[in-house]
């Protein structure tokens, strides 16, 4: 018997019947080829997850760029599969719902460094440096700015990044602990500021900037907001 997709558009909070998977360079999903003969041992079981891994990481592109320009509320599941050439179907099997879909594309590790291995003096260029570096290395970074900017899932998600992920990191280094939330907010409105400038909007003095030059102007403010007292 043949199974039944679940609805399309559901509402915000389901969870993803599948966990995402990293993204990969292979093909999409295809039939495998025909062949005369047996192929080697764990040939087929190998190819099925490279498939497997393109077509999620086609669809999750494809859905970033959707809630991006139309937002979590207009953006629908024909859209992101048309947009990622596949079947509408092929959206449902991975990812459930609109709901989990979406969570698999707002799915962000900052993988922010323990501060208190550094010098103290040195904690804000560190942190700088650090997501300077993930900006330039991680599109799922600036493409969740996109989504954050546009529609109130994709602000909310980041909001969780940075309170879950960076609250800590900076309650370890600054002098008055329970100052983590102000101080965190603070360092976001820099390093958040300069990459919607630079990786979102492409502001020309903000793109022309070198990796060290940017880091040696954001990193004596980070420094100031993480370890200077109160004002």
């Amino acid at each position: 018997m043949a199974e039944h997709a679940p609805s399309m558009d559901a509402v915000p909070g389901a969870a993803p019947t599948t966990a995402p998977v990293a993204p990969c360079d292979a093909p999409a999903d295809t039939a495998a080829p025909a062949t005369d003969g047996l192929a080697p041992d764990g040939a087929a079981d190998a190819a099925r997850p490279r498939r497997s891994d393109a077509t999620r990481a086609a669809i999750l592109a494809a859905a970033r760029d959707r809630f991006a320009a139309d937002g979590y509320e207009r953006a629908t599941i024909r859209a992101i599969a048309r947009d990622a050439a596949i079947d509408p179907s092929m959206v449902m099997r991975y990812y459930g719902n609109k709901a989990g879909l979406f969570a698999a594309t707002s799915e962000i590790e900052v993988h922010a460094p323990d501060l208190t291995h550094y010098p103290r003096d040195e904690a804000g260029a560190r942190l700088v440096r650090h997501f300077v570096e993930r900006w330039e290395c991680d599109e799922t970074l600036t493409a969740m700015m996109r989504v954050g900017v546009t529609n109130e899932a994709g602000a909310e998600r980041m909001r969780g990044v940075f309170a879950e992920q960076i609250k800590p990191v900076l309650a370890a280094v600054c002098p008055v602990p329970e100052e983590a939330p102000t101080r965190a907010a603070l360092i976001a409105s820099q390093i958040l500021g300069m990459a919607l400038c630079r990786y979102v909007l492409h502001i020309p003095p903000a793109v022309d900037l070198g990796r060290d030059e940017l880091i040696a102007w954001l990193a004596p403010t980070v420094q100031r907001y993480l370890t200077a007292e109160h004002p």
